[in-house]
């Protein structure tokens, strides 16, 4: 199992919900944080816990829309002097539901590609070659498990995408020290799930996480977050590495 101790991850959408919670564990464990949302504000609270955890720790801002935010965001990061050995792409945007589907406007899938499978799949081309020069990297996208729901489709459409080029892209790093999965919480009771889910945001953990410590240089899986509720970080990594790589 890797040892994040004294690495940095960067993990968008970290002020709240999921991206919350994995920051809380991931200093837990020793790990630096660089922390992401679309206001310094929003990241306060949880900057002021990961730091008081004994971990480096600073924020930094953009709007997941907007490709020159997301440029100017990795290129802060690199001024920062910061080598990223983790990504956790955890925002996301669930853009409508839409009862009358057949009206379903263009702009949901325009907005729901960029914030949804654009903007991580940026972060990770920004920022993979160090990863590969310095021969260490994870990067978990999260995806979803929606299907068969033509009320949220460019959300569904979006996050397929999401895994078509999340899945692509680890091929050229399979059997390397540098991996690429996917990480599907469950439909949990976040402000992107509603109070209607029947998930807690804590039974996603460990497994949004897991990706990260996984050591076996597979790439290209889906860790399906709910299967590894109430396993240990230890156990929960042992259950992923039994998983098949690309598939």
């Amino acid at each position: 199992m890797v040892n994040v101790k004294g690495r940095w991850a960067l993990i968008t959408g970290a002020s709240r919900g999921l991206g919350y919670l994995a920051a809380i564990e991931m200093a837990k464990l020793g790990c630096n944080l660089v922390l992401h949302s679309r206001t310094e504000e929003h990241c306060a609270k949880v900057l002021g816990e990961v730091k008081a955890l004994g971990v480096d720790a600073y924020v930094v801002t953009a709007e997941l829309s907007d490709m020159e935010q997301v440029e100017a965001m990795c290129k802060a990061i690199d001024e920062r002097g910061t080598k990223l050995d983790i990504i956790l792409n955890n925002a996301g945007l669930q853009i409508a539901y839409r009862t009358e589907y057949l009206t379903t406007p263009a702009s949901d899938y325009d907005i729901s590609f960029r914030i949804n499978t654009t903007a991580p799949m940026m972060i990770c081309y920004h920022f993979l070659p160090g990863m590969k020069e310095r021969g260490f990297g994870r990067i978990v996208n999260t995806t979803s498990g929606i299907d068969i729901e033509p009320e949220q489709a460019g959300y569904s459409a979006a996050k397929a995408a999401l895994n078509k080029v999340t899945r692509d892209l680890g091929k050229n790093y399979e059997g390397t020290d540098v991996t690429i999965n996917l990480t599907d919480p469950g439909w949990c009771r976040t402000d992107l799930g509603g109070p209607n889910a029947p998930n807690s945001p804590e039974s996603a953990i460990p497994g949004v996480i897991v990706g990260a410590f996984v050591d076996d240089k597979k790439c290209g899986r889906i860790f399906a977050a709910q299967e590894f509720s109430g396993m240990s970080l230890v156990e929960a990594v042992a259950k992923a590495e039994k998983q098949a790589g690309v598939y």
